[in-house]
């Protein structure tokens, strides 16, 4: 989730325990406890660019990790506020904010490694975009509004929408992976492997993807008082035995396609560019397969060198006009099975 969300839950679930008097600091406290997983971003590498995808989102964001990331943020926090704050209470307003961070994340569809060290498993509830603002600004007013007024009530009039905004997330979600299915079933296709993501900013446009013969179906779904989708395309499912099999099995570009497809959750595909790998998973429109980032594979490479890291930041204002499009329903239809 974005930092400004992240510091947001951080704060608001802090001042569940906060009293009038401290109630600022308490927030203060939460808030930096909320951001503090994402210190993670400065593990990487100018040779390796996957090492940022490894540790992004793991062992900060762990629920082990919690108590340990809390003691941290409030050795910290201890530097500006011993003379507000007793050690136990700083430590609870860290426990607190730090604790919704991994939470949140696992919310989204990026993946999040909450059962480190015991599992690697990236794990994504599909409910939430990456970046929401009817998801974060009411919070955000909450948490203000609560602060100026010393009202706790705001807090959990806060909380409540949160609790209410990702119900209405997850019923979503499962409205697009059943018009995913749907979808596959009218093509005659098996809907192997369908996952359903909402596109940025909203819940009513969603991307579905599902596996058949080879190929990534894409497409989008509009989900407001009935549901539609909007046709989208394909892309070729990448078969790494063959699409690069003259590429040495013990190079480090092979290794990197692996890693590349653990952290991707196995949705990899090859388009135009046959030595360009994508992330099928992301996309700046929802039912195109022009993937926001991915890793070129260079076959002259020496062997111990690494991929190159691709970002796909062409042609966005045609993209957000598409996209646009999209949300009002310009080329999407009722699905009639």
């Amino acid at each position: 989730m974005d930092p400004v969300t992240q510091g947001a839950f951080g704060t608001i679930f802090a001042q569940i325990m906060s009293d009038k008097k401290k109630f600022l600091v308490g927030s203060i406290v939460g808030c930096l406890a909320g951001l503090a997983p994402d210190l993670d971003i400065f593990i990487r590498s100018d040779s390796d660019p996957l090492l940022k995808l490894e540790y992004h989102r793991q062992f900060t964001h762990s629920i082990i990790f919690i108590p340990i990331g809390a003691l941290f943020v409030t050795l910290f926090s201890r530097i500006f506020f011993r003379k507000y704050l007793s050690w136990g209470e700083t430590y609870l307003f860290s426990c607190f904010g730090y604790a919704t961070h991994g939470l949140l994340d696992a919310c989204t569809s990026y993946g999040t490694q909450l059962l480190w060290p015991f599992s690697n498993e990236r794990i994504s509830w599909n409910y939430i975009s990456v970046v929401d603002p009817f998801f974060s600004i009411p919070v955000i007013l909450a948490i203000i509004f609560a602060i100026i007024m010393k009202n706790k009530l705001i807090t959990f009039f806060g909380i409540f929408y949160i609790l209410i905004y990702l119900t209405i997330g997850a019923f979503q979600e499962n409205r697009a992976e059943y018009v995913g299915k749907s979808i596959a079933k009218f093509r005659g296709h098996e809907s192997k492997n369908l996952t359903v993501k909402p596109s940025l900013g909203n819940l009513f446009l969603w991307k579905t993807i599902y596996e058949d013969s080879g190929f990534y179906y894409v497409d989008a779904v509009r989900l407001f008082s009935k549901s539609e989708y909007c046709q989208g395309t394909k892309i070729k499912k990448l078969d790494l035995l063959n699409d690069f099999s003259s590429l040495n099995k013990k190079s480090q570009q092979y290794k990197d396609i692996k890693r590349f497809d653990w952290f991707s959750q196995g949705y990899l595909g090859k388009g135009i560019d046959k030595n360009v790998i994508t992330d099928v998973r992301y996309s700046a429109v929802p039912n195109e397969v022009d993937g926001l980032w991915g890793i070129r594979i260079n076959p002259n490479k020496p062997h111990y060198e690494h991929i190159d890291w691709v970002i796909n930041r062409s042609n966005y204002k045609e993209k957000w006009k598409r996209f646009f499009d999209l949300i009002l329903g310009k080329n999407c239809k009722d699905l009639i099975i």
